[in-house]
């Protein structure tokens, strides 16, 4: 098919317009799988390489043909700042057709929303909360609103995939379509997928559609990438190794930092220098930290402030601002992020991202990557590894640099495998289950509790659950007052339930902390947790407050700017590291490779790493003597199978083997002292997992591991079972456990 001749002239036209000279590989590949077939349609293509237009051509094409009587495209994204970025885009695109583009989140105007129920038409923009409070308040006007609803094109699906959030969009995708009566095509995006076809099946689930993955040949991806680590304080790792020459920076320029009280910030301080920047962090907390010190630098230097900030606990207008100024191409400024600018908002011409510490995932690190390289640069990231040296008598794990480790294992895997993290399909989402069946009673009103089991349970996600343990769920919660049941023995939403559903956090399904509302004068800074009193100071937006009012009754802060430099809090961040990456980290040290993005004092900092693992004895001994009846225990296990080990060495073998003060760094070693020697620990573990493990023995006797939202509103007895069956990895930590045999 000659894709571009298929487009509508006013797709043709905008092509034209736009002076492209072809199509790209991803745009021929969607166009043929969207014309030519009436299945569901997986894209995954490298950040910037064109996979919205991709989509949407071709639809907005079909859509321009057959005009939809309702709302023709339901397009969800995990972030409001995407939608809004992709909204000016559409609009621009469907002006010309006529087709009207709507914005439904927290922050868009109310006269659209209205606008659009009276008459529904074209794309609706949406995120998953705010398509779950759709589904709760507008229930009536679904049939109305995506009666003719032809395509639900997911953004950023990779997102979605290792979570309950994403689980919860495919509920909502399953309800809407039963109550609204349509049948429409799954389109979903990404840049990054780890096993596409499972991707493929979990993008299908609940509809009766098969996933076309298309192939095409996405061209040559070029990176410049460069890894430096940094020790806190002086000396560098590379003091005195003077043999050593360190691979180029990716431009002229010098590879040392300025003199300054904290060597790896006064080094992005520098690089940043006359640069559009992104400098990513893997917490609020941290980069809040990171922000505050940029910007005393430039107090310091006597320099204009060029550091804004970017994190889900800032308020719309201030994350909006930092988005808009990044969007101009003459600006110089950089701006210190985390996840929310991961994702694919088009923030103009970007230089180069800085990475502080390790990710996570190889997800999360091409996302950021992406972020860079648009408008065919290549993509450019500087990682900068810190650390605080060791003490004088610290202990063998702790001279191991874990954050360097890991981000050369990440960039490794990738490069090597092409390996990205997979899909979690095999979890037990009783929290959820409490959720989609408390939405779906606030949305329907009465029912009998078996029109109610028969909305809720056959929606895909939940197919490993048990009618049984549904049973259990809503008899839980008629007694706990979330469910009432009525006279004629119907059930509905309870007095209790009420308080819960009727609250607007209802409609998000990830964890959040109580968070109190930040003012300094007129304006809203974003939001905290745990506030101090007044008097104390706080950090937000990159600064630091000293508070002068808390008013708990309506959660408010109100605060001055002042001098300074303070940690913040906005809550626990939990990592998901695959057992993939801790393989890697393994043979990173074990290997004698070199790594051509390593600059040199991360050359020096890993060589003194591999000649600690060496002298440790580590290659193939998991298990390492630390001096008297101390161990170190190195698994090599990603963070579930990681917490099924901890636990199988207490609960299992701990008595056997006079296991005392476990200590475990998640997911990287176990310290603890025993009774007995190596052989005597390898006999006894590998005979307790030959034995097998039931996951229910690995839960604490009375603990009730609360792990998501509404776990507290599910029965202990299920919140076990999900725990045991659906977070903690039983069969890899066996699989590990076994495979020490030979050290017997």
């Amino acid at each position: 098919m000659d894709v571009f001749d298929r487009y509508a002239p006013f797709i043709q036209d905008y092509i034209y317009r736009s002076g492209w000279q072809t199509l790209r590989g991803v745009q021929n590949a969607a166009g043929d799988a969207i014309f030519g077939t009436d299945h569901n349609v997986l894209l995954t293509a490298s950040t910037a390489s064109g996979k919205t237009e991709a989509a949407f051509f071709p639809i907005l094409t079909l859509l321009d043909e057959d005009p939809s009587r309702t709302v023709g495209v339901l397009y969800i994204a995990p972030l409001k700042a995407l939608i809004n970025d992709q909204f000016g885009r559409l609009t621009e695109l469907c002006e010309e057709a006529g087709i009207p583009v709507t914005r439904w989140h927290g922050d868009a105007p109310q006269s659209q929303k209205r606008k659009l129920l009276r008459k529904p038409a074209g794309i609706l923009q949406i995120t998953p909360e705010s398509l779950e409070s759709l589904m709760i308040n507008k229930h009536m006007e679904i049939p109305a609103l995506f009666g003719d609803l032809r395509f639900i094109v997911i953004d950023e699906v990779h997102s979605l995939l290792r979570g309950d959030r994403g689980m919860q969009t495919f509920c909502l995708i399953e309800r809407l379509c039963r109550t609204a009566g349509c049948d429409p095509r799954r389109i979903g995006l990404s840049a990054t997928l780890g096993e596409p076809e499972a991707a493929g099946r979990f993008l299908s689930a609940g509809s009766h559609r098969q996933t076309v993955i298309p192939a095409f040949d996405g061209g040559k991806e070029i990176w410049r990438l460069s890894m430096e680590h940094f020790f806190n304080t002086e000396p560098q790792a590379d003091e005195g190794a003077s043999d050593l020459l360190a691979t180029p920076v990716p431009e002229p320029a010098t590879d040392t930092a300025p003199k300054a009280a904290d060597p790896g910030m006064g080094y992005i301080f520098e690089h940043t220098r006359g640069k559009k920047c992104l400098i990513f962090t893997n917490s609020r907390e941290e980069c809040e930290a990171v922000c505050q010190n940029l910007r005393q630098y430039c107090e310091a230097n006597h320099e204009p402030d060029r550091f804004l900030i970017h994190h889900g606990n800032l308020s719309a207008s201030y994350r909006e601002s930092a988005e808009e100024e990044m969007k101009d191409d003459d600006s110089l400024q950089s701006v210190c992020a985390t996840a929310t600018l991961e994702l694919g908002i088009d923030i103009g011409r970007l230089e180069r991202a800085f990475q502080i510490d390790a990710p996570f995932t190889v997800s999360g690190f091409l996302q950021r990557m992406g972020r860079t390289g648009r408008r065919g640069d290549p993509s450019e990231m500087w990682f900068v590894m810190r650390e605080d040296h060791p003490e004088a008598r610290a202990l063998m794990p702790d001279l191991i640099p874990w954050y360097l480790i890991q981000g050369i294992a990440l960039v490794q895997l990738y490069i090597e495998e092409r390996f990205v993290e997979p899909p979690r399909m095999d979890r037990l989402p009783f929290s959820l289950l409490y959720h989609q069946t408390m939405s779906t009673l606030a949305s329907c009103g009465e029912m009998t509790p078996g029109e109610l089991a028969s909305r809720v349970l056959p929606l895909s996600c939940f197919s490993r659950i048990t009618q049984e343990d549904y049973r259990v769920l809503l008899r839980h919660l008629i007694a706990a007052d979330h469910i009432n049941r009525t006279e004629n023995g119907g059930l509905i939403v309870g007095i209790t339930g009420e308080r819960i559903t009727n609250n607007y956090k209802f409609y998000a399904v990830f964890q959040e902390n109580i968070e109190y509302t930040v003012h300094a004068g007129s304006e809203e800074l974003g939001t905290i947790v745990k506030p101090p009193p007044a008097g104390d100071k706080i950090a937000i937006a990159g600064r630091v407050w000293i508070v002068d009012e808390v008013d708990h009754k309506r959660r408010e802060v109100y605060c001055t700017l002042v001098k300074g430099n303070i940690p913040a809090y906005f809550g626990d961040v939990p990592g998901d590291i695959h057992t993939r990456i801790l393989e890697r980290m393994y043979r990173v040290l074990q290997e004698q490779k070199a790594y051509p993005y390593l600059m040199r004092h991360a050359v020096c900092r890993l060589r003194d790493a591999r000649e600690t693992f060496a002298k440790a004895g580590m290659e193939g001994h998991p298990l390492v003597h630390l001096g008297g009846k101390m161990w170190a225990l190195f698994p090599w296990l990603g963070s579930y199978a990681f917490l099924a080990l901890e636990r199988f060495l207490k609960l299992r073998c701990g008595e056997k083997l006079g296991l005392k003060g476990l200590d475990p760094s998640r997911p990287y070693y176990l310290q603890f002292t025993m009774q007995t020697d190596a052989a005597g620990f390898f006999r006894i573990v590998t005979e307790e997992a030959d034995k097998g493990v039931e996951p229910m023995e690995l839960v604490y006797k009375d603990e009730v591991p609360v792990f998501e939202k509404y776990d507290e509103y599910v029965p202990a007895e299920l919140v076990r079972k999900g725990f045991a069956y659906g977070v903690l990895d039983v069969a890899g930590m066996l699989e590990r456990v076994k495979s020490w045999k030979a050290l017997v």
